[in-house]
């Protein structure tokens, strides 16, 4: 009897360490799982945020009828006609967590597009003083006029491929085609080749001069290499493009 009593008491004795473990590994686990989820949670945006940066990639990113990049704003509004009386035909804004009104696609607004710098450039068809024709449509070419609010942000070819590709280097186009991998003794075309590019590195940008430039290709092997090469064609088609990120 006493055998039977003491044996029950160690049986109900027992049984809340038995509870406190089970509840022990059910915190662990759940412990676990949130870890889980916050990392793929964060490795998601993470992959958001990387492919909403938007950069010429091929030569049909930039239209070959156009001025340049104008910097934009993080407020935009586009009229049918340059006068600021006259008809609005959109209006948004943008800043690092993404572009208001919703639905709107960076790569069909913007030529470039990188809000981790809050950086963004659109595209220039026509200028006038105090305003530049946009494209706000890259896959129609629908067009608007844009109030300059700093005269500087608007930068024709020459001096944005000027600036940025010797502050981030250049890249080669996809589609660029044979002629943008012949370096050449001097910025014109019956001129001497003194090599090609193969799997560029990095190609940095000396001078530009008319169509061409003046780079320093280092390409797979290494091997430092120097001369011109056409950075557009003489109908405006972009071969090469700065590396901006």
């Amino acid at each position: 009897m006493l055998q039977r009593t003491f044996g029950l008491d160690c049986r109900v004795a027992i049984a809340p360490r038995n509870d406190a473990k089970a509840t022990t590994l059910v915190n662990q686990e759940d412990y676990r799982m949130r870890k889980i989820l916050l990392f793929l949670f964060v490795l998601l945006m993470g992959v958001q945020l990387f492919a909403a940066d938007v950069v010429p990639r091929n030569v049909n990113s930039i239209r070959p009828d156009t001025l340049g990049f104008y910097q934009a704003e993080n407020v935009i509004t586009l009229y049918e006609k340059p006068w600021d009386n006259a008809k609005i035909i959109r209006s948004f804004h943008w800043d690092k967590t993404g572009i208001y009104p919703e639905g709107i696609r960076p790569g069909e607004f913007f030529a470039v597009y990188i809000p981790g710098k809050n950086l963004a450039f659109l595209t220039v068809a026509d200028e006038m003083e105090g305003w530049v024709e946009v494209v706000f449509n890259n896959r129609t070419g629908e067009r608007g006029w844009l109030k300059k609010d700093d005269p500087y942000r608007f930068l024709n070819w020459f001096n944005f491929v000027n600036m940025y590709g010797k502050k981030y280097g250049m890249n080669i186009l996809s589609g660029a085609g044979e002629q943008a991998n012949v370096l050449y003794s001097a910025p014109e075309d019956g001129s001497q080749i003194v090599g090609r590019i193969n799997h560029p590195q990095k190609i940095n940008l000396t001078v530009l001069r008319g169509n061409w430039a003046l780079v320093s290709v280092y390409d797979m092997d290494k091997t430092p290499k120097t001369g011109y090469i056409r950075w557009r064609s003489d109908n405006g088609v972009k071969y090469l493009f700065p590396s901006v990120k």
